[in-house]
């Protein structure tokens, strides 16, 4: 009997001992943890909120995007499918292409239709493009990428064009003749129709072709981790995704520290070997990158002034959506679908801002907003943050003027060099945490961080945003918004292969799609960058931003007509 007790005593004891190592363990993998799937659930919707239980998991992404695991209601899912239904883009018919078949600039040519017949301002001008390949053939099929203006060098005046695509090889661009004398035509190749494939490809296929980096740290032992939208391979990973918005952000988990011991963001660099040797023939700078198409004729008409008009309201539209939607006139922008007032005193500048908190949100090119007002401002005074330079954030005080103007960066992708995380935050959230009012003013741009991501990806980031800006628009309909497009940049062989014109028109695309309909206002910095004079650049020469800046404060301080 007693040796019937004694076994039972040892048994009972034994699986003690296995319960408290089993324990243990489960302890063990909640902090190094290592399962082989993600939940749905961690993945925030509109309808459905849940938090994870965890940062640390671990995830089968062959392939995994942060963007495949949304889920959309059905309102949502038939917007993107519209938005990439608009944005498709005409391919070869033939598939692989060689170079000699590829598109030549220098072997193309435009004619202007009708080019020694009478213009008035207000007429619509048509011009042909006729694109050949490098054996002089013309090309049967479309797909290329142009961009086109019209200028008169001597009153600095400048309007971009309305491009149609055949699909045979030939487009059309209209332009809208908007001042009087004489009237150049300039048309260029961004990128031939073959280029425009590879980079589809890269978009979809190579979303790590930027990738980021995070640095972990406790006491004086640090880590540093490759971060992204998307990892590859089945390494444990850290789960960053915003618990407000469900915006997705994985960063691989650091061998010794915790997730939680993060303490910075950075761009981590560029991989190279994208392209084929066949394909690297598609993106030379000086052969089929941003070329002139050189006139087979005539390359400008004269332009008669228009008869017994009043001159405030010949070159206006009624409809916002026009095209052009304005241009340069002696190197002032004039908008065809809003009054626009000229800030070229600091005292009129000031005197707008009076009263005013200033919100500025997103990446560098809205921060040259930040710097311009801070400098021409003679009493708004930048605060010291301590902030790291170029990355933000950033605040200035005009205090004997009641003036508050902050710069904020957008949250990841964002391809700075050192961001703290503490700072990385989301315009949604940001834009949630806004009382807002008659002298709350909030301007946003979001697009050249994103070029290297699935559409997807931006689309949600958008949709975000929208929502946060109905809900302060609905509790403070007096709250200014204004959107800063994209602008276009100077492009090389290896820029194009990640923030090429083609990405960001794209994404300006949507963009201006799903901000359409509700009660924001546009600064169309496409339009300003494509139309002036000077060379295309990702941060604007100054004349250009002053421009973005009036446009930017004719908002603020509507003229009275």
């Amino acid at each position: 009997m007693w040796r019937d007790s004694l076994r039972l005593q040892i048994f009972c004891l034994l699986m003690a001992v296995l319960a408290i190592v089993v324990l243990v363990h489960n302890f063990f993998q909640l902090e190094h943890l290592d399962d082989d799937t993600l939940s749905g659930s961690n993945w925030i919707t509109e309808d459905n909120v849940q938090n994870p239980m965890s940062q640390t998991t671990k995830t089968t992404r062959k392939p995994y995007c942060g963007y495949k695991q949304q889920t959309l209601s059905k309102r949502e899912q038939a917007e993107q499918e519209s938005l990439l239904a608009a944005i498709q883009w005409p391919n070869p018919h033939n598939g692989k292409i060689a170079f000699p078949q590829s598109t030549d600039p220098s072997q193309s040519d435009f004619m202007i239709v009708k080019p020694h017949g009478f213009f008035k301002v207000g007429d619509q001008l048509e011009v042909l493009v006729r694109m050949r390949d490098f054996q002089g053939k013309p090309k049967q099929y479309g797909g290329d990428y142009l961009q086109a203006r019209i200028h008169s060098p001597l009153l600095k005046a400048g309007a971009t064009g309305r491009i149609i695509d055949c699909h045979n090889g030939l487009y059309k661009v209209f332009f809208t003749l908007l001042w009087p004398g004489e009237v150049k035509v300039s048309v260029s190749l961004v990128h031939p129709s073959e280029a425009i494939q590879v980079l589809l490809r890269l978009r979809e296929e190579r979303p790590d072709r930027v990738y980021f980096k995070s640095t972990f740290k406790s006491g004086r032992y640090s880590e540093t981790t490759e971060c992204n939208v998307c990892l590859p391979g089945d390494l444990p990973v850290c789960n960053f995704t915003d618990l407000h918005t469900g915006e997705p952000w994985f960063c691989y988990k650091p061998r010794k520290l915790s997730c939680a011991s993060r303490i910075s963001h950075a761009k981590g660099g560029y991989q190279k070997g994208l392209l084929t040797q066949e394909e690297s023939l598609f993106f030379q700078s000086e052969v089929n990158i941003k070329r002139p198409i050189l006139s087979s004729g005539p390359d400008s008409v004269i332009v008669k002034p228009k008869a017994f008009t009043d001159p405030s309201s010949t070159d206006r539209a009624e409809d916002s959506t026009v095209s052009p939607s304005g241009y340069y006139y002696e190197d002032e922008w004039r908008s065809r679908t809003d009054w626009i007032h000229h800030f070229n005193k600091s005292e009129d500048i000031t005197k707008c801002l009076q009263g005013k908190v200033i919100h500025l949100f997103g990446d560098s090119t809205i921060r040259q907003w930040f710097e311009y007002l801070t400098a021409i401002v003679p009493d708004l005074v930048e605060f010291n943050l301590g902030s790291p330079k170029n990355v933000g954030p950033f605040l200035s005080v005009d205090l004997k003027h009641n003036i508050l103007l902050k710069f904020r960066c957008h949250g990841p992708p964002i391809r700075f060099t050192t961001v703290f995380s503490s700072e990385l935050r989301y315009i949604a959230n940001e834009l949630n945490g806004i009382v807002g009012g008659r002298n709350t003013v909030i301007a946003i741009t979001i697009w050249s961080h994103f070029s290297t991501f699935p559409v997807e990806v931006y689309i949600q980031r958008l949709r975000n945003i929208r929502r946060s800006i109905i809900q302060l628009l609905d509790r403070s309909p007096k709250t200014l918004i204004v959107i800063r497009t994209a602008n276009v940049q100077e492009l090389g062989p290896e820029v194009s292969l990640f923030n090429s014109d083609w990405y960001s028109f794209q994404l300006d695309s949507i963009m201006r799609k799903m901000f359409s309909g509700i009660a924001v206002h546009f600064v169309d910095a496409w339009e300003m960058s494509l139309a002036h004079y000077l060379p295309h650049n990702l941060h604007p020469e100054e004349i250009i931003v002053k421009n973005q800046i009036d446009a930017f404060l004719s908002y603020v301080c509507p003229l009275q007509i």
